[in-house]
């Protein structure tokens, strides 16, 4: 089954799925091992690889430690083109709907199209949202976008909804990398009752309540990763919490 046929078939039976995100530039391949180790044992769903900034050359190596060492599938998040990589199962192809940078929008999907056409990669095109956090995120800033305010969930709702008919087959609501909250639940509420396709949401997620939250309020995969960078023991801890 490909990934987004087994999404949708968690969707349609109220299965609620799991990612880890791993950052190449926050990990090594130490720290690496112990993830992959503790996400095999706790029913991890998916890797989701990648960054805002990549400053390292350690992209090809650790997608294929991923692959050596697991049967999760690894799903590219990439921060720009030149995270595209086709050792990996498939990608989100990220078009930053809740901002106005064109290059986010569509300039670096015309730069990557040629690769990923001639790759086997799984192509996931996905309607991506920042959500204002509480503080300034390193995707907000690097994307030179402003994030949806927090308290206005009807700006998240229209946006969604043109995303879903422009065609993107994935909502991924994110609050963005170590973000000092996570997306309002009412919000998440009103973007899951507003779309059909799959609702991702991300950021700010450290507890096995906030998991429980999100998944009740319309979530169908969660996805959390700052966490484990200093405590990688919470893997089993949110995955659990979302079964």
């Amino acid at each position: 089954m490909d990934i987004y046929s087994s999404i949708i078939s968690g969707t349609e039976k109220g299965a609620k799925k799991f990612a880890v995100l791993i950052d190449p530039d926050k990990n090594t391949l130490s720290s690496l091992k112990k993830i992959i180790a503790l996400s095999n044992k706790s029913g991890v769903d998916f890797f989701f690889f990648g960054g805002s900034l990549l400053t390292s050359d350690s992209l090809d190596r650790f997608i294929l430690f991923l692959k050596e060492n697991s049967d999760i599938p690894v799903i590219l998040f990439p921060g720009n083109s030149l995270q595209v990589n086709c050792n990996a199962d498939g990608i989100l192809l990220l078009s930053l709907i809740s901002g106005r940078n064109p290059d986010m929008l569509i300039g670096k999907h015309v730069i990557s199209a040629p690769f990923l056409k001639a790759s086997k990669l799984e192509i996931l095109p996905t309607g991506y949202m920042l959500v204002e956090s509480g503080r300034l995120t390193t995707v907000a800033y690097m994307s030179n976008t402003v994030p949806i305010p927090a308290n206005k969930p009807e700006i998240a709702v229209c946006t969604a909804m043109a995303g879903e008919m422009l065609g993107l087959r994935l909502i991924y609501m994110d609050a963005g990398s170590g973000a000092q909250h996570p997306i309002p639940l009412e919000m998440i509420r009103q973007v899951r009752n507003a779309v059909e396709v799959p609702l991702i949401i991300g950021g700010g997620i450290t507890s096995a309540e906030a998991v429980k939250d999100a998944a009740k309020a319309g979530a169908d995969i969660i996805v959390a990763g700052n966490a484990f960078e200093s405590k990688p023991e919470l893997i089993p801890v949110l995955s659990n919490a979302i079964r």
